[in-house]
């Protein structure tokens, strides 16, 4: 062998010792660290699994006991027989005790969800409010017990958020770290919610974290798996909803059918939504010209309730006898319609009301009973070349549930999962992407971040849009101290002409101000009452408020595609 062909097998193989110690030296420096945070995932996806669980069976403990029925899987039959005033005052006390909770344990009387969840990934390092969540969480179990016609994946999502929250402050997680253990735990607690580990991990990807990246995947999946074993410990591995038959579907014929029950859904999830937000807008109105308590709220939300329930007993709850009996076609098209339109009135009226819940199962219900209408009608047109009701059932339940929550991945998925039914996956796949792309044109996105945008939380945007309200200017500013400080003269000056900024103000509400003004720098205050003059604290320059936001953008994209 030559020389120079030595030297080249040397350097090589010197390289690939070099190489090999390298990966030694990270597998046993980071290994073992990983393997422990899988374990925390595994540990947060047991709790968050057991919270979902105990959350379950305790509304239906407690439905059974308020209702006196030993079958609450069929309680919208059975309270067609009760008295109508047990009827009315059931959901009128529940959502008195409701009131009273939210009022002592919450700052504004609102029952947490998923949207605080998302917020929570987004802008605090992954945390949410424990002892709001908490109460939440209880006022929204009485809310489902007592005849509140919402969901419970809100609650158990915000509780299980609560669950990897503590955890968090206990092990002091760095916001990558807290956002991955909250994606975890809401991961299980979709997954021992509904039986369906793939849509509940994928759920806690698309719609709380709202991201992809690879570092989050495995330790999400380990406690969706862990919530899923949970569940069907319990449950076994039955599926939530079951069809009455497999399904067989003509699409070359039907597509153009699905394609536009896509669009129908969407308009219906739009009118959901909207239905939602124009109802707690009207109540917030009532509440203050009426002068009501916020604690009575509730109260006067349940006796609307209760007096649809004595006439419409399926709003009563989750629902999912209505949803089954649609997906199964035994209703016919003027019942489906109706029950369709006294849901969205129900649903509109229990979240207007703050009495607590989710909106996924209402979406699931409206959206099976308006596939099931649009499934009549088609097959009553067109019966020669159209297929079964039931399977327009099964993708309007999607469409709808897709377009409410802004994810049609996770919710495809769902779907399956609860039906246990793959063979329709082509009509469901189109009807819930055209509802999304319609619906997400018409809100913000979904209803969560719909919710947020009416708080002045900017998340549908993007962190371009929302990562200038993390930083208050007193954290970017220099003080008068620093060497590179503002000119005292300078900054009295701008004072004197009305530009300045508070110091409780973020870079979000600076930006604007360094457009107007055309200066280097603002000086920030700290307004001590009108009879006493301001105090300069220091001033924000431009370039550092740049380089704070170029910086957060840098480390999310940095997150999102580690």
């Amino acid at each position: 062998m030559s020389t120079s062909k030595q030297s080249i097998f040397s350097q090589s193989y010197g390289q690939a010792i070099s190489a090999c110690r390298d990966g030694f030296r990270v597998v046993r420096q980071r290994g073992p660290s990983q393997i422990q945070f899988w374990f925390i995932a595994l540990v947060i996806g047991i709790g968050a699994g057991f919270a979902a669980l105990f959350f379950r069976k305790g509304i239906n403990s407690l439905q059974s006991f308020l209702y006196g029925t030993d079958d609450v899987q069929h309680l919208h039959s059975f309270a067609q027989s009760l008295p109508w005033y047990l009827i009315l005052t059931i959901p009128i006390v529940g959502g008195l005790v409701v009131g009273v909770i939210l009022h002592l344990f919450t700052r504004d009387g609102r029952a947490r969800s998923v949207a605080e969840v998302i917020e929570g990934a987004a802008m605090r390092e992954g945390r949410v409010e424990t002892r709001a969540g908490l109460a939440s969480a209880l006022a929204s179990f009485i809310t489902l017990s007592s005849g509140g016609s919402t969901g419970r994946e809100g609650p158990v999502v915000h509780l299980a958020a609560v669950i990897s929250t503590k955890v968090c402050r206990l092990i002091k997680a760095d916001g990558v770290t807290g956002r991955d253990l909250l994606g975890c735990a809401v991961a299980a607690a979709v997954s021992a919610s509904f039986n369906a580990p793939i849509a509940g991990a994928l759920f806690a990807l698309e719609v709380v974290l709202r991201h992809f990246a690879v570092h989050a995947f495995a330790p999400i999946v380990i406690a969706s798996v862990a919530g899923t074993v949970i569940n069907r410990l319990e449950f076994g591995g039955v599926t939530e909803f079951r069809l009455a038959q497999p399904e067989m579907l003509q699409f070359y014929v039907e597509l153009p059918a699905y394609l536009m029950l896509g669009l129908v859904c969407g308009l219906v999830a739009v009118v959901l939504m909207r239905a939602v937000f124009w109802a707690d807008d009207l109540g917030t109105v009532v509440q203050t010209r009426t002068h009501l308590p916020r604690w009575l709220r509730p109260a006067v939300a349940g006796a609307l309730l209760g007096g649809i329930a004595i006439f419409f007993p399926h709003i009563i709850g989750v629902g999912y006898e209505t949803t089954s009996l649609a997906l199964t076609g035994t209703l016919g098209l003027q019942q489906v319609m109706i029950f369709a339109v006294i849901k969205v009135i129900a649903v509109a009226i229990t979240m207007a009301g703050r009495m607590g819940g989710g909106v996924f199962s209402p979406s699931l219900m409206v959206g099976a009973l308006t596939g099931l209408a649009f499934g009549l009608i088609a097959t009553g047109v067109f019966p020669d070349v159209s297929g079964s009701v039931t399977l327009y059932a099964l993708a309007g339940m999607g469409a709808v549930a897709a377009a409410v929550l802004g994810a049609p991945i996770s919710t495809t998925l769902i779907v399956f999962e609860l039906t246990g039914d793959w063979q329709t996956g082509l009509a469901v796949m189109v009807s819930v992407s055209l509802s999304t792309a319609l619906a997400s044109r018409l809100v913000h996105r979904s209803f969560f971040l719909t919710q947020l945008e009416r708080r002045g939380v900017h998340l549908a945007a993007g962190p371009q849009a929302y990562l200038l309200a993390m930083f208050r200017v007193t954290s970017v500013m220099r003080k008068p101290d620093d060497p590179r400080a503002a000119d005292d003269d300078a900054c009295w000056d701008m004072i004197r002409e009305g530009t300045y900024l508070d110091a409780s103000a973020t870079l979000e509400a600076a930006m604007p101000v360094f457009e107007t003004a055309s200066a280097a720098f603002i000086p920030v205050v700290a307004l001590r009452g009108e009879d006493r003059p301001p105090e300069l604290l220091g001033a924000l320059f431009h370039v550092d408020a740049l380089r704070a936001y170029n910086r957060a953008l840098a480390a999310t994209a940095a997150e999102e595609h580690s």
